[in-house]
């Protein structure tokens, strides 16, 4: 869709406090840094999208931890969940951050640059609270029993 107004559920803007919007203005959000969770992926290759290291990246980061980790570090930001990355559509969601305000200042002195708020963002997504609670039970059941081998032969049949 081209043009017109974003649906209430397809945007939806924080401030980097956590409320819903600043001192009551309506941002220019199409001037704020995009950031795709397939940027900070270790899953993808630099080919697929990566922005950073292996080292540096998580695995998996969804928008929502994204904004998340945003918040945390007090960034304004915009999650967009109907738009697509483009060198894979099925990748929905991204999120939009503002690094520097109108009159160029920092919202965060920390984060001047996309590729140092994508570094900062891959280290807090693993100590994301969702992901923690998540992890634990695959690791319990996984650990307390072995996966029951599967017996018989293999391969081509003899006729």
């Amino acid at each position: 869709r081209r043009g017109g107004s974003e649906t209430a559920t397809a945007r939806r803007f924080r401030d980097g406090d956590g409320e819903g919007d600043m001192d009551g203005e309506i941002p220019n959000i199409k001037k704020w840094i995009v950031l795709y969770p397939v940027y900070i992926n270790s899953k993808k290759t630099i080919a697929e999208g990566r922005r950073i290291s292996t080292s540096k990246a998580c695995e998996n980061p969804t928008c929502a931890e994204i904004g998340d980790c945003c918040s945390h570090l007090k960034l304004p930001f915009a999650i967009e969940i109907d738009k697509a990355y483009p060198r894979d559509f099925m990748q929905r969601g991204r999120v939009r951050v503002l690094l520097k305000k109108e009159d160029g200042t920092l919202c965060n002195p920390a984060i001047s640059s996309r590729k140092q708020l994508m570094i900062h963002v891959a280290e807090l997504v693993p100590r994301h609270p969702g992901r923690t609670k998540k992890q634990e039970p695959a690791a319990s059941t996984s650990g307390s029993g072995t996966a029951p081998s599967k017996s018989g032969k293999g391969g081509k049949k003899k006729r």
